[in-house]
């Protein structure tokens, strides 16, 4: 067996997990034309509740917040319900859960909105992307500005959706304040252009994001509340002049908060762990909670930032799509099974919950080939 750290139990807030292995929130494409989780889910994330921490997939806060086809959300009643069965099925097995909470501001379609309606944003700046919708994928028009007044409509949905995840079963929340979706849109000068109080300076372009923070917090308690970030990263066409001048007081302000952990994409793309600027991990210095790693970490590296103290938690994604046991096969040094990724989006079954778990006896042989 692998002797380290990154497998004994860890006090998050008041959630105590049973190892600092962390599933990342992956988007799977499953879900109902009505947003609604299916029982697929629910056996889905039951096989992967050997994980310290299960993040759900990216999870629309309201109908306006969804940017692609068949993703979950969790504002309506069978929402709720459906998710439900999904946070007992992980409780079952001993796992916690939190449920990430996303809007996705720009990035949509009106293919995808109520009423065909545009995108919102917090400025009318066009992304050079393509959105997946049901009819495959159609170019993102320029958005639509959110008027100052529609703001607090926006944090009340913020807020309805974490009273919903209590509701559902959840331990907790991660708000989704990265990737160029809707709060990162707010805080980088790549797509916040505005003029009032919540742009220009980087105290304005806080603000939005740090009120939803708050209001979220103000239903969970901080502790039981993360947030992720990624400050390099130009995902969905967004950049901002200068990270470091953002991301160090906005940590700075969510530090202050209290909140449970900092969920950081290190480096600008897919495995690119030093961008050659700012270096995303040194946001650790800034946040006096618990610092969770993000960005093709191989166990290897899990293990070694960990021991070191550099890192709380490491978040693997695709390892846990292919590798329902994955804690357990790092734990005995078995070999990880590869990833399909032609199944990684929409589908059924296929690539999502027939990827087999180690047998009894191919634990015994790696255990006692580890003794």
């Amino acid at each position: 067996m692998v002797a380290s750290k990154l497998f004994e139990p860890y006090d998050l807030g008041p959630n105590r997990l049973s190892n600092r292995v962390v599933m990342a929130p992956l988007t799977r494409s499953r879900a109902s034309d009505e947003q609604v989780p299916k029982d697929i889910h629910v056996e889905y994330y039951r096989q992967r509740a050997g994980a310290g921490l299960i993040i759900t997939e990216a999870t629309n806060i309201s109908p306006e917040g969804r940017g692609y086809a068949f993703t979950p959300g969790i504002f309506s009643d069978e929402q709720v319900e459906a998710w439900k069965k999904v946070t007992d099925a992980v409780h079952a097995e001993g796992g916690k859960m939190f449920l990430q909470l996303w809007h996705v501001g720009r990035i949509s379609h009106p293919d995808l909105q109520p009423g065909g309606t545009l995108p919102v944003a917090p400025s009318a700046v066009k992304p050079e992307m393509k959105a997946f919708t049901k009819d495959g994928f159609k170019d993102i028009p320029a958005p639509r500005a959110l008027d100052r007044d529609e703001l607090p409509r926006v944090v009340a949905d913020y807020v309805k959706a974490a009273k919903n995840c209590k509701a559902a079963g959840f331990d907790g929340v991660e708000i989704h304040s990265a990737n160029g979706y809707l709060l990162d849109q707010f805080l980088r000068d790549g797509a916040n252009k505005r003029t009032d109080d919540y742009g220009g300076s980087v105290e304005n372009r806080m603000r939005f994001p740090l009120e939803v923070v708050d209001a979220v917090v103000d239903v969970w308690g901080a502790d039981r509340v993360g947030i992720r970030i990624s400050p390099v990263s130009p995902a969905n066409d967004l950049a901002d002049s200068d990270p470091e001048k953002v991301f160090v007081p906005y940590v700075e302000e969510l530090s202050k908060r209290g909140l449970a952990y900092l969920h950081v994409i290190e480096g600008a793309t897919r495995g690119d762990r030093d961008p050659h600027g700012f270096k995303a991990w040194s946001l650790r210095d800034h946040f006096k909670g618990a610092y969770m790693g993000n960005n093709s970490y191989t166990p290897e590296l899990a293990i070694e930032r960990v021991e070191k103290g550099e890192i709380d938690l490491v978040c693997f994604g695709r390892d846990f799509i292919s590798n329902p046991d994955l804690v357990e096969r790092m734990k005995l040094g078995a070999p990880l099974a590869e990833w399909d990724e032609k199944t990684f989006y929409g589908g059924g079954a296929e690539g999502y919950v027939d990827y087999p778990a180690l047998s009894e006896e191919e634990k015994a042989r790696y255990a006692a080939k580890a003794a």
